[in-house]
């Protein structure tokens, strides 16, 4: 059976979210012996019980609760309330994450030192590098099952990614292949490989897709030394007037509050609840926001340019068929601004839609005959999503909306967000270069699609060397308090171009080891 802890036992590692980082986390903590309680604001809903139908699924899978935006990005106007993608539930949102697992490249790790000072940018460099995190992506790639490491075959292809293949051969393209994907190509770790049916982004009934819900989680729960109590909501992180927290305050799913005492929090909320939640844990010794010292909490807040393109051809691509995103492009990632009038790089990555997601994201605000013929063209097209590195900005980020207030009496978040030009000019690059990939593989049309939500939530409680540029420190600790940790995308420095799960769990792993140590050191 797993473990329950007292909810006064103030020995417990306490972390809230249980994602890729929070999810992660737990278990490298309790293989070692800790005790930890993971908190997680949504339901616990087995992979049986996913639903294979987008708009079911994504009522059933999402975070739904209120939140605000503003600025002059797209999702402003089309998703007013709905900024993020992401899920609230146990496993968060590696149970509808696509499976990208690209690892950052070095130069990635020096933004600040290798494009310069760039105005409108609160660039900076990490505080750890390549050499840092090597061999934590090597765990994290052998903890998901990525497919093309640790002996394990890449994908086959299906049609989406042998449109994009051909179209990328005939432009010269070098690098393309169907990538490092987490999901099994073959039998892995208890659990079976894929069969390509088309059903592996809203939830995953046949447990091929690494989630920490069907993986981390249940492993950890069998050591004894982790519990994970859904829902609950952590409302707020306590501290003592000695500068140490000493655990949270939650609501279950009646709305009755609790604490849970604790000798080290670690909050994995994502880079929009995550900030939310300090800043909600203001107090006399904290008046701006817990860890908020620097006045960096909530800034930062980075999405990655994202755009997608179609090509419409002439005979049936059955594109939704196979393992979304399970094809790539890298060659476009790497940084030339002399060539390309940019920083930075993107990849080119397949992408699977239902007709009725298809539907809302074509156009949100268009109908009409060019919008059913496209729909109708349904079982021709070929898909692409550009994802690419987007440029950090102090006025990018999340604030507390006090007009606003969630169930629990809480301002919600407001996602401030305006595009920078090098954005701009890399999504228009990009697009171009999609389009001529799909005319290059016989397209008789191209589509350009409006952003959606964002399932890639970056920075608001940024790793940083100095204290005043940042929230925590190179291990994803409190710049401020030295028994808080961040240990999701949040503590991004920069987004690179690689999705960014795969560094997610690496950066969790990391950080076990050192929450190990010093909990060894009684440090805190």
């Amino acid at each position: 059976m797993p473990a329950t802890f007292d909810r006064n036992d103030d020995s417990v590692v306490a972390i809230v979210g249980s994602g890729a980082g929070g999810g992660t986390l737990g278990y490298e903590l309790a293989k070692k012996g800790i005790n930890t309680v993971v908190l997680e604001a949504g339901a616990r809903i087995e992979p049986e019980e996913h639903i294979d139908d987008e708009w079911p699924a994504f009522n059933q899978l999402s975070w739904l609760d209120m939140r605000t935006t503003s600025g002059s990005w797209r999702i402003a106007k089309d998703f007013p309330n709905s900024p993020a993608w992401m899920c609230k539930v146990v496993g968060g949102t590696t149970v509808h994450w696509a499976g990208c697992c690209p690892r950052f490249h070095g130069y990635e790790f020096r933004a600040r030192s290798e494009y310069g000072e760039i105005p409108g940018t609160t660039l900076l460099d990490w505080p750890i590098g390549p050499k840092d995190l090597e061999p934590y992506y090597d765990r994290a790639e052998s903890n998901i099952g990525v497919a093309g490491t640790n002996g394990l075959p890449l994908h086959r292809p299906d049609n989406n990614a042998k449109v994009l293949f051909e179209g990328a051969k005939r432009m010269g393209y070098k690098s393309f292949s169907t990538g490092r994907y987490g999901m099994n190509s073959v039998p892995y770790d208890g659990r079976p490989a894929t069969i390509q049916d088309g059903f592996c982004f809203q939830g995953n009934r046949s447990r091929a897709k690494w989630s920490t819900l069907v993986a981390d989680l249940p492993k950890g729960e069998k050591t004894g030394h982790l519990e994970v109590r859904p829902n609950s909501q952590v409302l707020q992180v306590q501290h003592n007037g000695g500068g140490k927290v000493t655990g949270v305050l939650y609501a279950d799913a009646d709305g009755n509050h609790h604490v849970q005492k604790a000798r080290v929090v670690c909050v994995a909320g994502n880079a929009i609840e995550t900030p939310r939640l300090l800043l909600n844990s203001a107090s006399n010794q904290h008046p701006d926001g817990l860890a908020n010292s620097s006045g960096e909490v909530g800034r930062n807040y980075m999405r990655h340019v994202s755009d997608t393109c179609w090509g419409v051809f002439e005979k049936p691509v059955h594109f939704y068929r196979g393992n979304t995103m399970n094809g790539i492009v890298e060659d476009e990632a790497h940084n030339d601004p002399e060539g390309r009038g940019f920083v930075g790089g993107f990849y080119m990555e397949t992408i699977h839609l239902g007709p009725s997601f298809m539907a809302t994201f074509m156009n949100p605000h268009s109908w009409g005959r060019e919008f059913t013929e496209l729909m109708d063209a349904y079982e021709n097209f070929a898909g692409v999503w550009l994802v690419g590195e987007d440029m950090p900005s102090a006025t990018n980020r999340v604030t507390l909306n006090t007009d606003v207030k969630d169930q629990y009496g809480l301002p919600v978040p407001n996602v401030h967000f305006d595009d920078h030009k090098n954005d701009v000019d890399m999504r228009v690059y990009a697009a171009s270069k999609a389009r001529a990939l799909y005319e290059a593989a016989g397209a008789i049309k191209t589509v350009r699609t409006p952003a959606f939500p964002s399932g890639h939530n970056l920075g608001t409680c940024r790793m940083s060397e100095r204290p005043e540029d940042g929230v925590v420190n190179k291990f994803g600790q409190s710049h401020d308090v030295a028994n808080l940790f961040v240990s999701d995308g949040s503590l991004f420095t920069t987004g690179a171009a690689a999705n960014p799960t795969l560094t997610i769990v690496a950066l969790a792993i990391r950080q076990a080891e050192y929450i190990a140590e010093q909990m060894s050191q009684n440090d805190f």
